[in-house]
């Protein structure tokens, strides 16, 4: 069968990105309503803050796994049954996370939500990715990724409104929802046309290109875990700085956190959009340098206000650059491994980077803490940069063109 032209519109890439959008946004507004709830669980279970933070550990560690299996399933059945399955497995833990009797109990649960999450991005980013037009996949990869932060600022408005009125348990049901996009995707999200034409005969096959393009993997690993350095180093800490350096009240602390996320969904937009001029790595470089230039902002400001718009074109920055990696990912890995490659390269960084809140604590004592967070993501920036810049790219590449179509079972 002749290779079908991506000049032409795709049937369902409308569907395919709101169903991609959504369920990175629901996926990311389950795993960080936990983390507004760290004290709040430590008493209700009358353990250690501490242990509420290892659940947070052991989320991160299952997403590999999740990648794995999901992907692979992806690679294998096609994008759809994967993306539903997975949004219904995690949707129902959860909300059984709202209904845990004991510590030991909610433990094993976010151990098992882990393993949803790590497979969505890959599952929905591909098929997004695949259903979306060439001249138009930045701006839309950015549109994706900026669900990331959406997902984060719904988490904020839930501990803001819900957990005052309704409690904990209520907020892991909201985080049930999620299961409605199952239908929706069910009903109205058609398959991927390049995966039905580059579809892999086994799984041995699968694990077997990806093998085959080891070094490619290896390097967009070490990408990604430069990449996480950057996100959560310049997130995940930065409530506590402000209220420990700067000793700035819950309140506003909040309203920072919702701004910097509007900073983060606008440059993923708008570095995803430019990326379609400049290239993929000229625009994820690009981002990072506008991170690098506002750091002082960022970290050294005096005044609340001044560091509210350090973190808001900081963020711009750093979610510019990720707003373009589901198009990057998904156009320099091969056909048939685009299901699993993308996703567990992307989880295995997440992985890795681990460490980064300890590591940047860990230099406060001996920089401060602004000197540390500052250090930590100049030299992360720096690093980032230089391994973007020697790295491959395959901007606006045709996902069918040249792939002979596969029958089933073959």
């Amino acid at each position: 069968m002749a290779a079908v032209s991506e000049t032409t519109r795709v049937p369902g890439a409308r569907q395919a990105l709101l169903a991609g959008f959504l369920g990175w946004t629901l996926d990311a507004f389950d795993f960080f309503v936990l983390t507004f709830l760290v004290g709040t669980l430590a008493a209700q279970f009358r353990v250690s803050k501490a242990e509420v933070i290892g659940t947070i550990a052991v989320t991160l560690a299952m997403r590999p796994v999740g990648a794995l299996i999901f992907g692979l399933l992806a690679d294998r059945y096609g994008r759809r049954l994967p993306l539903i399955a997975n949004i219904l497995f995690y949707s129902v833990i959860e909300a059984a996370c709202g209904f845990a009797p004991s510590f030991a109990v909610f433990f094993v649960l976010r151990a098992l939500y882990g393993i949803g999450m790590g497979g969505e991005w890959g599952v929905g980013a591909s098929l997004a990715m695949e259903a979306a037009p060439r001249r138009h996949r930045g701006v839309l990869s950015g549109l994706l990724q900026s669900g990331y932060s959406v997902g984060y600022f719904l988490a904020a408005l839930a501990a803001a409104f819900v957990l005052p009125h309704w409690g904990w348990r209520a907020m892991f049901w909201v985080g049930g929802a999620p299961a409605l996009l199952a239908l929706y995707v069910r009903a109205r999200v058609p398959e991927s046309e390049a995966w039905q034409r580059s579809r892999a005969p086994s799984f041995w096959a699968i694990l077997r290109d990806v093998g085959a393009d080891s070094k490619r993997f290896l390097y967009l690993v070490v990408m990604m875990t430069l990449l996480m350095f950057l996100s959560h180093g310049t997130q995940d800490l930065y409530p506590d700085f402000l209220r420990s350096a700067h000793h700035l009240g819950n309140g506003a602390v909040t309203g920072i956190a919702m701004l910097y996320n509007v900073g983060a969904i606008l440059g993923a937009v708008a570095f995803g959009l430019a990326s379609e001029h400049i290239g993929r790595r000229r625009g994820m470089i690009a981002a990072m340098l506008l991170a690098l230039v506002v750091i002082p902002l960022w970290v050294f400001s005096a005044a609340a206000f001044w560091l509210a718009a350090g973190a808001f074109l900081l963020q711009a920055g750093v979610q510019g650059a990720w707003g373009i990696i589901p198009a990057h990912l998904n156009e320099v890995s091969p056909p048939s491994t685009r299901g699993l490659l993308p996703g567990l390269a992307y989880q295995l960084g997440i992985l890795i980077a681990a460490p980064t809140n300890t590591w940047e604590y860990a230099l406060r004592g001996r920089f401060g803490y602004a000197g540390a967070m500052a250090l930590f993501e100049t030299a992360v920036i720096l690093v980032g940069v230089t391994v973007i810049a020697l790295g491959p790219e395959r901007k606006g590449r045709d996902f069918m063109a040249g792939v002979a179509a596969r029958a089933p079972g073959s």
